[in-house]
């Protein structure tokens, strides 16, 4: 399996201009499928903090589409998609960050063209794993087969590895980060892989241990630091900047990790 190591802005300005419309609504269908499944199980409301990026086009041609909500046993939910993939760029988000008295791990999803195939598909840890053995065996354990099963089973995909040390180190050690030829096989791998680990992660909530009152406020406040870490030190903010301008992409940055949020945050 070979391994993709440049920065993303490079891949985009080397890829050029490309009409990826066809790939990109094959893709937010396959986010809208997923969101549609998360919401039969939890309950949100859209958050007002977000209004401004619920549709907003850019003077560049770049396009915003972000909604954000919270709900009982959600903390803060993003489902997003911002680009122009007529020109070839597209990313789409859907991340969802539980209440800090659930002890699950977080879902994150993330992908688009750059201006192939860029695949992002995690649980985020909400202890360290070096230590919580408990954590690690029943959530992690169970998907670490499969995850090796790709890798040696897929030699299609390329190994994404971020340049940024704090991405790598917000990664679990059984996330998909993929890039790849556009093509409908890759689309269907992506399903696959996809529902496969948000029907566990369901199946996780369901059977969910509570988190002891007096150690909510500390998880809580873990979750907003790495929240707003992953939102501010995404080394794609450069392509915000590029194609929305600084002040634009600060206060978009700022909805993607709720510090405009309205709504009271639960548990």
């Amino acid at each position: 399996m070979a391994e993709q190591l440049k920065h993303v802005a490079d891949l985009v300005d080397e890829g050029g201009v490309q009409d990826n419309t066809l790939i990109f609504e094959h893709l937010w269908g396959l986010l809208g499928e997923v969101k549609e499944k998360v919401a039969r199980r939890l309950a949100t409301t859209l958050d007002a903090g977000g209004d401004d990026f619920v549709s907003w086009d850019a003077p560049s041609g770049q396009k915003v589409r972000i909604e954000v909500s919270s709900g009982p046993e959600v903390d803060w939910m993003v489902h997003s998609w911002m680009g122009q993939p007529e020109m070839g760029f597209s990313n789409m988000h859907l991340t969802v960050w539980l209440g800090p008295h659930i002890a699950v791990p977080h879902l994150g999803l993330a992908w688009g063209t750059i201006p192939d195939v860029w695949f992002y598909c995690d649980v985020i840890p909400r202890s360290d794993l070096w230590t919580d053995l408990g954590a690690l065996d029943r959530y992690y354990g169970p998907l670490n087969e499969r995850w090796l099963d790709v890798r040696e089973q897929h030699p299609e995909l390329r190994v994404f590895t971020s340049r940024s040390l704090y991405v790598r180190s917000a990664l679990s050690e059984v996330a998909y980060v993929y890039t790849s030829d556009r093509s409908s096989e890759i689309i269907s791998l992506m399903r696959d892989l996809v529902h496969e680990r948000v029907d566990q992660w369901l199946a996780w909530v369901d059977e969910a241990p509570s988190v002891p009152t007096a150690e909510r406020p500390a998880l809580a406040a873990r979750d907003l630091a790495i929240r707003r870490n992953i939102a501010e030190r995404d080394p794609a903010n450069v392509l915000g900047v590029r194609f929305f301008g600084e002040e634009m992409t600060e206060r978009l940055v700022r909805t993607l990790w709720g510090g405009d949020r309205v709504s009271p945050r639960p548990g």
